[in-house]
C-alpha cells in the first residue's frame, strides 16, 4: 500500500545538491488501471497502481534493460523525466491531536521528501512527496515551511495524468 501526499514548492532548499540524487524516466502504458515502466538511474521496474488519490495499491516488478526500452515504444502519451531529490525530514511536524496519541511512534518515524525537479516539456513543475506508514499519520502531518499547496488529492498532479497531457 502506498499512502503519500504531494505538495507544490514554494522555494527549493538552498542546499538541494548536498543530497541524494535520482535521475528517473516514466512512461505509462495504461491509465486506468496506472501500468507504468520506470527507469530509476540504473534500475528499471513495471508498476501496477491501485485506483486512489492519498492511499492505493502498488505493485513493483523488475524488468531489465531490454525489456524496459522495448515496452518504452509501447507507452502511450508523453514520457516523464525529472530529477528525484530524496530530502530527510530530521523533525517531523503534526497535528497536536495526533502528538498526544501517537508520541511514541513519532520518535522512531522516518520520513522523506522526494522532491522531483521536471524536466521539459513539464519544467519548472516540482513536486513533493512523503510517504508515511498510515493514513492517520499521513493526515495529522503538517506541511514544510518551504512547501506550497497540497495537492494530494488533485488528480492533474498524477503522473499518469501528466503523461495524458497535450502538449
Amino acid at each position: 500500500m502506498e499512502i503519500e501526499r504531494k505538495f507544490t514548492v514554494k522555494t527549493l532548499p538552498v542546499n538541494l545538491e548536498s543530497y541524494p540524487c535520482h535521475i528517473i524516466e516514466q512512461a505509462y502504458l495504461n491509465t486506468d488501471p496506472v501500468v507504468r515502466i520506470r527507469r530509476d538511474d540504473d534500475a528499471f521496474y513495471l508498476t501496477y497502481k491501485g485506483k486512489g488519490l492519498l492511499a492505493r495499491e502498488e505493485y513493483n516488478l523488475p524488468l531489465n534493460e531490454e525489456s524496459y526500452y522495448h515496452l518504452r515504444e509501447k507507452a502511450d502519451g508523453n514520457i516523464i523525466s525529472k530529477k528525484r531529490y530524496v530530502i530527510p525530514i530530521d523533525h517531523p511536524q503534526f497535528h497536536p491531536t495526533y502528538m498526544s496519541a501517537s508520541e511514541n511512534a513519532i520518535d522512531q518515524l522516518s520520513l522523506c521528501v522526494e522532491l522531483d525537479i521536471f524536466e521539459p516539456p513539464f519544467a519548472p513543475l516540482v513536486i513533493a512527496e512523503v510517504e508515511f506508514p498510515d493514513k492517520e499519520t499521513a493526515e495529522a502531518f503538517l506541511l514544510l515551511d518551504w512547501f506550497s499547496q497540497d495537492v494530494t488529492n488533485d488528480p492533474a498532479y498524477h503522473n499518469s495524468n501528466l503523461s495524458c497531457k497535450k502538449l
